[in-house]
């Protein structure tokens, strides 16, 4: 299947048009690969022996690497290599087969649609496709169609993937934002609904490399997560980038960890002593990078209770954000809920 097949019209066309950037080491990091960045990491096995270190990432950074979090290596692994095998598919297919209640996206972020960005030209285009996949109706992902059909069979391979994935990503969820609530000392009755594992989805993406952004497409603009808490699982291309004492600073993958980002929802929930973390993906390697990511949400008809932000729900705060960005072009977030 020819590669260049299975990308978004747009994409095909910008890569094709110049020569592959010569990315050496220095033109697309800002340190050298060998040196650790300063990702605080968690060690899910000593959550009761160390509680402190996980407030403390979450106070100073609002993300966090996790380990020993009983995800095996090669369901890791399976999972982005299965999500590699779907992107590959033709776009045309992806388009015909990869319907609702699933979202498949391009060029814009997920509460846009597909194209709109265009209008502006390649530079306000975000790089990357992606799919949109609701944990509770993974029934419907490959269902119906032909067996021997090869696109329905790669389908039908990733629900059964992303299934064995989910249930872990619920479980870790569950496990931090207890440890979380407790060291928040959040009303029990209130945290009980504040994370539903009900709520979960899974986000696949995959960042074409373009040969004409000259090593520093903009994969994904600056934005901070929606979620109570959002949980990635990256390959070693590397991209994603965090904004911390102003200055952009690289997350490099490390292999056998995933990411945890605070979310929007976590960050009211906290009073404003956690932080939702400002990130973006930047596409600069001379190939794609594909990763997948969890997000939990708080109960349907849960209210979040905070001294900072007057009470809401997700749903009311979903809806102000579609609003901003129908009418402003971006997201304002929490600062719509602020008590004056």
């Amino acid at each position: 299947m020819e590669l260049q097949s299975s990308y978004p019209p747009l994409f095909r066309g910008l890569r094709d048009s110049a020569p592959a950037a010569d990315l050496d080491e220095g033109s697309w990091m800002t340190k050298p690969i060998h040196e650790p960045d300063p990702i605080p990491v968690i060690d899910l096995q000593r959550l009761d022996v160390e509680p402190e270190r996980l407030g403390e990432a979450c106070r100073e950074w609002g993300i966090f690497r996790v380990v020993n979090h009983g995800v095996p290596l090669d369901l890791l692994t399976g999972v982005r290599s299965h999500a590699g095998r779907l992107f590959s598919l033709p776009f045309e297919s992806k388009q015909a087969l990869l319907a609702a209640p699933l979202s498949y996206f391009w060029g814009t972020p997920i509460l846009t649609p597909s194209g709109s960005a265009l209008q502006g030209g390649a530079q306000s285009v975000n790089w990357v496709e992606g799919l949109n996949v609701p944990l509770g109706q993974l029934s419907l992902l490959g269902d119906g169609g032909d067996d021997d059909d090869d696109e329905v069979t790669v389908l039908a391979s990733l629900r059964n993937v992303l299934q064995e994935y989910g249930v872990h990503l619920g479980r870790i969820a569950k496990l931090l934002f207890r440890a979380m609530a407790e060291d928040l000392r959040l009303d029990p009755t209130l945290s009980k609904s504040y994370l539903s594992e009900s709520t979960g989805f899974v986000r696949l993406y995959r960042y074409p490399h373009c040969s004409k952004a000259g090593g520093n497409m903009s994969g994904m603009e600056a934005h901070s997560d929606s979620s109570v808490l959002s949980i990635l699982c990256q390959d070693e291309v590397g991209g994603l980038e965090l904004y911390k004492d102003e200055q952009w600073i690289q997350v490099q993958p490390v292999p056998d960890a995933l990411i945890v980002n605070v979310g929007d929802m976590l960050q009211a929930m906290s009073d404003d002593e956690y932080i939702s973390v400002k990130h973006r993906v930047k596409v600069r390697k001379p190939q794609d990078r594909t990763s997948v990511c969890y997000f939990v949400f708080p109960g349907q008809d849960s209210v979040i209770r905070s001294l900072k932000y007057r009470p809401f729900t997700y749903s009311d705060f979903q809806a102000q954000v579609q609003q901003d960005v129908k009418t402003l072009g971006f997201k304002v977030g929490l600062r719509r809920f602020k008590i004056d």
